[in-house]
């Protein structure tokens, strides 16, 4: 039980909750049987996060190519997003962050307060990649398995960024995208430009206080302070 009590702790995707859920008409046998389920066909999840029960986006490997529309600028960017297995995810994406440069920024997004909606971000400018890399080793089996933490790396001078979300995915932002669908296809990542992301259908995300205290450690390592809520 105690992994079921693990996800009825944390949030329900938002979009999900506007109506009825997969969950709902479940026993809790059914449901804790579900969720204690992490890996489909060659492809395993982190703790993080678990699909609909009804299973309308099956997890699976892959990356697809996207835009990303800046509201501010007007302009779309080109986006590259890709979903791993848990036995190498957090591989590719700290390689997908060495070709961001030297000196980097670091932003970490956290819901774990849940107070109130959306989420908050602290940031933390011009940190050596070397640096940051090490800290972040420390910290990978929260920063793998906390549905409640993402991270982004950018080096704004690009501009290009790398983030891993709160779901697990690698998102890559800017140009030239080739330099991560390179580290992509060193890793036998598949592209599929019509897949579809577990974010896209129902989906429930998994945290724990020990996950809440390490993000605060990491934050305190890394130099961040104040919590912005966006």
């Amino acid at each position: 039980m105690d992994f079921l009590k693990k996800f009825f702790t944390s949030v329900f995707d938002e979009q999900a909750m506007a109506g009825p859920r997969s969950f709902d008409t479940v026993s809790e046998e059914q449901l804790e049987a579900h969720l204690d389920v992490s890996r489909y066909g060659e492809f395993t999840l982190t703790d993080a996060i678990r699909p609909s029960y009804d299973l309308k986006v099956t997890p699976a490997q892959g990356y697809r190519h996207d835009k990303y529309h800046d509201g501010e600028s007007q302009e779309n960017i080109p986006v590259i997003m890709a979903s791993i297995s848990q036995e190498s995810v957090f591989e590719v994406f700290m390689e997908m962050i060495e070709p961001l440069g030297p000196v980097v920024d670091v932003v970490l997004e956290t819901s774990h307060s849940g107070k109130t909606p959306g989420h908050s971000d602290v940031y933390r400018e011009h940190i050596d990649m070397p640096v940051l890399k090490s800290i972040l080793w420390d910290y990978e089996d929260m920063l793998m398995n906390d549905g409640c933490t993402g991270i982004a790396v950018l080096n704004p001078g690009i501009p290009q960024e790398v983030q891993f979300d709160e779901h697990k995915l690698l998102i890559g932002y800017g140009e030239p995208l080739e330099v991560f669908e390179e580290v992509l296809r060193d890793h036998f990542v598949p592209c599929d430009d019509q897949m579809k992301f577990i974010t896209e259908a129902e989906h429930v995300h998994s945290s724990s206080d020990a996950f809440s205290q390490a993000f605060d450690e990491l934050r305190l390592r890394l130099g961040m302070d104040e919590m912005c809520v966006y």
